[in-house]
């Protein structure tokens, strides 16, 4: 069981930047996402839009990392009402109504982030009692996720509707599933609740992810492809900042943020922030600056930030301005800001690691 301890509070400055977030702008980017927040806590990706569980998870993470503790924790609490039997949820929930959803797959990646913010608004406020009520929801969620591992370690991306299983595996959501893994262990460990089988797919997950592209789907157009091991905690030192110096003139358009996708000339907020908080991780601060810096441009006047931009043709596209790309960029200046359980939960230096599959061998 879990004692009581003293919550943090975050100290001042925070979510403050030099050239990205002043603590005037941070607080209007922190009021536009809690505007887009349900009376039930749901937060999709604004009013009207859709919700879907991995995007809700980061935008309460972004809410802790500001000291919101309160509308974080009904963020968690609608995951917690709305948790399918099998411990998934769905892909979408229109506007976050749970008796609405749009997409009735259940991703693997999706579920398994509700691990990743029990552990950040966990160590963010030490609140006992959130832990009791969310570590039920975490081990059906993770136990989910595992039950779709295949013998080459690498996780199946979905179940569809009627529960068939996509036994295909795509390298980001993967990547993500690691992090969460990670998560959850330390969740477990927090129980004093052991969870062999998730160190096991930890282990074996880490292992496709590092040595067997040839084991997920071709998406190397992609840039989360590209970044993904690296901020999920696969791939760390040396060969994170390899790999990162290995496709940056692919990806990174100097002062208007990262590509999604090539060739399309289109920069993206929330490729952009993820891939400033893989640098910081990698041991790169100043280059994770200086993406943070370039997607100024995107921040719309009332403190969120649109989408995408097209250079091409000078436009913001999509027009739409989401909880989530807010939320990315909030986590982002919070790590490098020195927020310790956003840097905790990120540059997992101290998250337990999986166990080392058989077929490695020695060494």
């Amino acid at each position: 069981m879990t004692t009581p301890r003293t919550p943090r509070t975050p100290p001042a400055g925070r979510l403050v930047l030099p050239g990205v977030l002043t603590a005037a702008q941070a607080a209007e980017t922190v009021a536009g996402i809690r505007a887009q927040q349900c009376d039930d806590g749901a937060i999709p990706w604004f009013r009207g839009h859709h919700l879907d569980p991995w995007d809700h998870t980061e935008a309460a993470m972004a809410l802790d990392a500001a000291g919101e503790h309160e509308a974080a924790a009904r963020a968690y609490d609608w995951l917690r009402e709305h948790q399918n039997d099998d411990g998934s949820w769905y892909a979408a929930y229109q506007d976050g109504d749970p008796a609405r959803p749009t997409d009735r797959g259940r991703e693997t990646n999706f579920t398994a982030y509700v691990a990743v913010g029990t552990w950040h608004h966990w160590l963010t406020t030490r609140d006992p009692a959130f832990l009791d009520r969310m570590w039920p929801v975490v081990r059906a969620a993770l136990d989910f996720v595992v039950r779709l591992q295949q013998p080459g370690g690498e996780i199946g991306w979905k179940r569809e509707a009627d529960g068939t299983p996509v036994t295909d595996a795509l390298l980001t959501g993967c990547s993500s599933v690691h992090h969460a893994l990670r998560c959850g262990l330390a969740i477990a460990e927090e129980r004093g609740e052991p969870q062999p089988d998730w160190e096991l797919a930890a282990g074996a997950l880490a292992h496709a992810i590092r040595h067997h592209p040839e084991r997920f789907l071709d998406k190397s157009r992609y840039s989360m492809d590209w970044y993904y091991p690296v901020l999920g905690g696969a791939v760390t030192g040396a060969a994170a900042r390899a790999r990162l110096d290995e496709r940056w003139d692919e990806f990174v358009v100097p002062g208007l943020g990262v590509r999604c996708v090539l060739p399309n000339p289109w920069v993206t907020g929330g490729e952009s922030c993820e891939l400033a908080l893989a640098l910081w991780a990698a041991g790169d601060p100043e280059r994770a600056h200086e993406v943070l810096r370039s997607i100024g441009h995107l921040r719309a006047g009332d403190g969120m930030y649109w989408t995408g931009y097209v250079f091409e043709d000078r436009a913001v596209w999509p027009e739409e301005r989401t909880t989530w790309t807010a939320g990315s960029l909030l986590l982002a200046v919070a790590a490098l800001g020195g927020d310790e359980p956003t840097r905790a939960v990120f540059g997992g230096t101290d998250l337990p690691e999986g166990l080392a599959p058989d077929c490695c061998g020695p060494g």
